[in-house]
């Protein structure tokens, strides 16, 4: 269940890749947190995509093209304490939807935050990681 967001400058990415990278996004999350990738996880994969006018995202060295992915999650969600697959999954499918290769990944800088269990909400009410696992194991079970 995670909540991802994107930030880049207009036009840095591809036309193919501004139309898929929600979903890539959404997908690689889901994978890492031991989500199933079914539609019901999808519709809680909220993906925020915020383009930047021309000019005012850079670095003194140069105006290429920078990305910021903050993706977050509960925190009990990951099986494992160790997001470096995680990160660069996320990179690869920035730097695909870029049209870059693995030269620019420097480029991309992705943050992930992890909200302790009882701080996360949706529908007027706490969502806990073990209602998340449930209804996750009763998706698996039904396939």
């Amino acid at each position: 269940m995670p909540l991802i967001r994107l930030t880049a400058s207009s036009g840095s990415l591809t036309e193919e890749g501004r139309a898929e990278i929600r979903q890539e996004l959404a997908g690689a999350a889901l994978r890492w947190e031991g989500f199933p990738d079914t539609a019901f996880f999808r519709g809680l994969s909220w993906v925020y995509l915020t383009e930047l006018p021309e000019g005012v995202q850079g670095t003194a060295g140069d105006d290429a093209p920078r990305f910021l992915v903050e993706v977050t999650v509960p925190q009990a969600t990951s099986p494992v304490p160790d997001k470096s697959g995680l990160i660069q999954d996320i990179t690869q499918v920035v730097l695909k939807a870029a049209g870059l290769d693995w030269h620019a990944a420097s480029r991309v800088w992705v943050l992930v935050h992890e909200q302790p269990e009882g701080s996360w909400g949706a529908g007027g009410a706490v969502v806990r990681h073990a209602d998340l696992t449930a209804l996750a194991d009763a998706q698996r079970a039904a396939s």
